[in-house]
């Protein structure tokens, strides 16, 4: 049994469309296999020259820009949503979100005498200096704040079926260097471990009747699908599970995770709309094969109000 499967952790996904107010109408951007296609912008890149010549860029090309920038940050993981449901965002949200004109003042020396200008001290000059770069420090850092909230905003605006393939995007990017520190020196184990809980808490809810508060689970340290142990009986039941630590991209992002009443532990055969599949009927119990079969729907999002149904495939065995 081969629960590490070649194919892209896509592989069970079809394609999905978001219509997005661009200029004066609406575009269509289209994800298929793991990429952005801005259907309606013939060249992006030329676009891109434009903008940077002082023209306007399209928010088709802000979206496909944003989406590179955070196909890899681990913050989506924190703050997406938790189930294939996702989150209600409109591009209103994203509108209200933008920053307007950059202001602010500036550090000022004054003048003591009228007309008369004094020389500071070298010692006033050099806190002045750390001063002002510490300002600098602290605006750039703002700015990239505004510029990730903004990113994230147009992201989830996209509708669930973008905002669960995102997290699915990202999760892949970590799950081979589990046990390597990220870019900023972090750990990618605890941050890939609360992202995996938080959202196979309540896909247990619906397996067990169980309470999320009681869920704990891990990234599987070594080979194999893992494990699933549920201790106690009633109120005093827990849940421990170990999983894969690309659970959250292959399984749970492809709308696999809970099949005809099994918790989906594993792709052993990845495509669409058929799959084959390692799962288990209840916990402590040997996994099983199954093979799915997923109901073919509309895989298109639009704006608040209409993205939120028939986004998350629906399987069955």
């Amino acid at each position: 049994m081969n629960t590490m499967p070649n194919e892209a952790w896509f592989t069970c996904l079809p394609p999905c469309e978001a219509d997005v107010p661009c200029g004066s109408g609406r575009h269509l951007i289209r994800w298929e296999a793991g990429a952005l296609e801005l259907k309606s912008h013939a060249d992006p890149e030329a676009e891109l020259v434009l903008a940077a010549l002082g023209g306007e860029k399209a928010r088709c090309v802000e979206v496909a820009e944003a989406w590179a920038r955070h196909a890899a940050d681990l913050t989506v993981l924190g703050i997406g949503p938790r189930e294939l449901a996702g989150l209600a965002v409109s591009w209103e949200d994203v509108d209200a979100a933008r920053p307007g004109p950059a202001g602010g003042g500036g550090f000022v020396l004054t003048r003591p005498g009228q007309g008369t200008v004094r020389r500071p001290g070298a010692m006033l000059a050099a806190a002045l200096a750390r001063a002002s770069a510490q300002r600098s420090q602290l605006l750039r850092e703002q700015e990239e704040a505004r510029q990730r909230w903004t990113d994230l905003l147009s992201l989830f605006a996209l509708g669930p079926a973008f905002q669960v393939r995102l997290i699915g995007q990202v999760a892949a990017a970590h799950a081979g260097q589990l046990d390597e520190p990220d870019e900023g020196g972090r750990s990618r184990r605890p941050v890939l471990g609360t992202a995996l809980e938080a959202r196979l808490a309540l896909v247990a809810e619906r397996w067990l009747g169980l309470d999320p508060d009681y869920v704990r689970a891990s990234p599987q340290a070594g080979p194999g699908w893992g494990s699933a142990e549920l201790t106690g009986r009633g109120e005093q039941r827990r849940l421990r599970v170990s999983l894969p630590a690309d659970w959250l991209a292959r399984v749970w992002a492809c709308g696999l995770a809970l099949v005809g009443g099994h918790l989906v532990v594993a792709v052993d055969r990845a495509g669409w709309p058929d799959a084959r599949v390692l799962a288990l009927r209840a916990p402590g119990t040997e996994p099983v094969v199954l093979d799915v079969h997923a109901a073919v729907s509309q895989q298109r999002s639009g704006a608040v109000g209409g993205n939120g149904a028939g986004n998350a495939p629906h399987w069955e065995i």
